[in-house]
This record gives structure tokens, sequence and C-alpha cells, in this order.
């Protein structure tokens, strides 16, 4: 099983907008989240701009020996990315999927001002389905 340790939201600025541990496993206070976050917004755009590929959108994923990276960037500038286990390969759907949460649930709701942190019971619920399906999906990958 891909065990997600962590999912982080940034939005175009560099601000992280929503973060949420998963398990004890890799667990960081607030302050280290938002360096990981503006760390992470960082590196995206340095990438960019460096890569010899021309229209390179920036990292998509991160390996490391204790887990991996992925990164989801919509065209808006938002990037979703998650901490999971190393040798997570199929996280791009999964991303893609909390980023129809994010449009369904976060940005249709009249009280959410754009670049604030999310604060959207409905997306927290849909978010948690969406993670333990995939849990529970990846017993038999």
């Amino acid at each position: 099983m891909a065990a997600i340790y962590s999912l982080y939201i940034i939005n175009k600025s560099g601000g992280l907008i929503f973060c949420k541990d998963y398990g004890s496993a890799g667990r960081m206070d607030t302050n280290d989240s938002l360096r990981l976050a503006s760390l992470w917004h960082s590196m995206h755009a340095i990438s960019q701009q460096l890569s010899p590929v021309p229209g390179c959108s920036g990292i998509d994923l991160l390996q490391a020996d204790t887990f991996d990276l992925h990164c989801f960037q919509s065209l808006t500038g938002t990037k979703f990315f998650v901490v999971c286990e190393p040798g997570s390969s199929y996280m791009e759907g999964l991303l893609k999927h909390i980023y129809e949460l994010y449009t369904d649930y976060v940005l249709k709701n009249p009280f959410y001002e754009m670049e604030m942190p999310i604060r959207c019971e409905l997306f927290d619920i849909h978010l948690a389905q969406a993670v333990h399906k995939d849990r529970v999906a990846s017993y038999g990958r």
C-alpha cells in the first residue's frame, strides 16, 4: 500500500493555503509546513526558468530514499503536492481528483476568498473520502 504522508496546497504567490497530515509518519509542525511550502514554490519556479526544455511546467516528481513528492500545478498557478511512500507512481490521478474537489467545493463556495486558507467542510469530507478510497484501491496494486 502506498501511504500518503501529507497533502499541501500552495496559492500562486507561494502561500500555504491548505495542509493535511495523514498518519504520524513525517508529521511536521506549522512552521516546518510553511517552510516546506515556501521552499517547494521557489524550487518549482526556478526549475521552470532553468529547464532546457521549452515550455517546462516545473518539477512534477521529487524522489528521495524515504519519500516521494508528487506535484500538480493548475493553470491558475495553484500547486497541489503530496508527500508519500517511495515508489508511489499513480499519484497524478489522485492530485487531479483533489484539484477537481478544490474547484467544486472551494472555488464555488461563495464565502471563500481567493488566495486565503481553505476552511471548507465539504472539501474536507470529500478529500478524506478520496484519500481513503485511494488507500483501499492501492491494496490491489
